[in-house]
């Protein structure tokens, strides 16, 4: 089966580059970092909507862009665009767990863990919300360390740090690294 896959960039003061958003007719399915380039989009594509077209389409993203700028300047706690997620049922269950993380506060990856009804599949958590491919909309950077120390973050730890200050959420140790740190 033939699918159409459609992007468009997004910038905003408050990230330092831009983001490559996709979606397709089900909704959003890839929001990029700013550090990944738009050959990654290109790539994740490939991978997990084989035999897609990838088309820049701006019209078709316009309500994305619009609930993430509403976001960035302090107007949108609630994201209500469709996702269609792709990833494992495990995977699947733990973003749809990170949904649930109220706007300004956090869940360590234990409590996400319990979540998902698996209190000892901890570091899985962490692997999953790494492998998150729709950020902010999904909010992984709302996952600390059960210490309250930032951890691992595919989209840096500055950037957490951006997102979680955006949502009025300062209480956090700094001590966390870039690699998973459950």
């Amino acid at each position: 089966m033939k699918y159409n896959v459609y992007w468009d960039s997004f910038t905003h003061p408050k990230i330092n580059g831009t983001l490559y958003i996709a979606a397709t007719d089900k909704g959003i399915c890839r929001i990029t970092w700013p550090h990944e380039s738009f050959e990654v989009l290109q790539s994740w594509v490939q991978k997990k909507i084989p035999n897609a077209t990838l088309i820049e389409k701006p019209a078709i993203l316009a309500p994305y862009i619009k609930e993430l700028t509403e976001y960035f300047n302090g107007t949108r706690n609630m994201f209500t665009v469709p996702c269609d997620l792709r990833g494992t049922a495990f995977q699947t269950a733990v973003w749809k767990a990170l949904t649930t993380i109220p706007f300004g506060q956090t869940r360590s990856y234990s409590d996400i863990a319990v979540t998902t009804g698996n209190a000892n599949a901890v570091r899985a958590v962490g692997t999953a919300n790494g492998a998150n491919p729709v950020p902010i909309i999904i909010p992984c950077h709302r996952v600390i360390g059960k210490n309250n120390a930032l951890t691992g973050f595919r989209g840096g730890l500055q950037m957490k740090e951006v997102l979680l200050a955006l949502e009025g959420y300062t209480d956090y140790l700094k001590q966390g690294h870039e690699r998973f740190q459950f």
